[in-house]
């Protein structure tokens, strides 16, 4: 380390420890020519996070972006925040890689809200997916009603067609 008052290329370390709650680590130093003692900080660069876009366009992931798209998914839902911005800030955590696609994230986002609850999940899949019809906000609708290996019988199938049919009516109204 250069001495910044004297520029001589060596100094010595009189005493190093951990500081902002170990993520820095403080060093006291003296340079053997001038006499003088200055302090020095050592922090681990970490290269951000990079989001592929689908024009191939790159960015730095932003937590604040996701949780955004997750809170509005999941407004007047009874969901914990704390649980949105858990997955949210953890996310980059989960990535190995120094890139990933935003279809990537929005997938990952779907797998979770999924998980979490189906109102939240159908919103956010139909920004997403960019739904373009009612049909097919209608159709993942009833994806999200299938449960493997179990067979509906006549009646429930009735009644899952007119809970369609109200699904669809409140789409319009934009109440859902």
């Amino acid at each position: 380390m250069n001495c910044p008052f004297c520029g001589n290329p060596d100094s010595r370390v009189l005493d190093s420890r951990p500081s902002d709650e170990g993520s820095v680590i403080r060093r006291r130093r003296e340079c053997p020519a001038c006499k003088r003692r200055f302090t020095t900080y050592e922090r681990a660069q970490v290269e951000p996070l990079l989001v592929i876009k689908r024009s191939g366009r790159k960015e730095t992931f932003d937590p604040n972006k996701l949780l955004r798209g997750l809170t509005l998914a999941a407004r007047k839902r009874p969901i914990d925040p704390e649980v949105l911005q858990e997955f949210a800030f953890g996310f980059e955590d989960t990535v190995k890689e120094m890139e990933i696609a935003s279809e990537e994230i929005g997938l990952r986002s779907l797998a979770f809200l999924k998980e979490l609850d189906p109102v939240a999940y159908i919103r956010f899949a139909s920004v997403y997916r960019e739904f373009d019809s009612l049909e097919n906000f209608i159709e993942e609708v009833r994806k999200l009603d299938r449960k493997p290996g179990k067979g509906k019988k006549a009646h429930k199938e009735e009644k899952s067609e007119e809970e369609m049919s109200d699904l669809a009516d409140e789409a319009k109204l934009g109440t859902v």
